[in-house]
């Protein structure tokens, strides 16, 4: 599974229509949707599909025709999605009429090829679950763990500098490996 940290765009024509395909982060959604709407005054259509994972790893997904007819744009946008097994991520292509009418094959091509297009342009990013690990250790090893944490490009979360220092690290499955045989012996573990 990939996803996006960035917003990307590309513009696909057919016939005269312009579709313009907007890819973001699922997070930044609502803020693009109200952005284009602003920016496309005369734009007839802000077609849409997303899909993301849920607290419970399960993805969930959704699509808006936006007024096209049922079943040609935002179902179109939502496969293109899955079917690069794009998650927690979003699209929005938005259409100006030419003037001359696609037709339901066309309307779904065309739909298809603009999300397709902007997908090509996109940094996708592989998706790794993520674990928790927390850590307790004596400051006099705080240096040695940053190391080892540094050197794996470990994720730290949450610092706490009590009587000992306690580290909150979100790794993935081969980190924790790594990191887990490389670590002190006397160093508090929580999985």
């Amino acid at each position: 599974m990939y996803f996006v940290k960035d917003e990307y765009t590309q513009t696909f024509e057919e016939k005269k229509s312009k579709f313009i395909a907007y890819l973001t982060p699922y997070e930044k959604f609502n803020e693009l949707m109200q952005r284009l709407r602003q920016e496309h005054p005369k734009a007839r259509h802000f077609v849409y599909a997303y899909r993301y994972l849920n607290e419970f790893d399960q993805v969930v997904e959704n699509s808006s025709d936006d007024g096209e007819p049922k079943g040609t744009s935002g179902k179109p946008c939502l496969n293109v999605l899955a079917g690069h097994e794009i998650i927690n991520s979003a699209v929005i292509t938005v259409r100006y009429f030419g003037g001359v009418k696609l037709g339901t094959g066309g309307l779904v091509r065309a739909y298809s090829d603009a999300v397709n297009k902007v997908i090509s342009s996109a940094n996708l990013i592989k998706y790794e679950k993520l674990e928790r690990l927390i850590l307790t250790f004596a400051y006099s090893q705080l240096s040695k763990v940053e190391y080892l944490i540094n050197g794996l490009n470990i994720i730290v979360s949450n610092k706490d500098f009590q009587n000992s220092v306690v580290l909150t690290l979100q790794t993935t499955k081969e980190q924790k490996e790594s990191l887990l045989n490389e670590l002190p012996r006397d160093i508090e573990i929580k999985i």
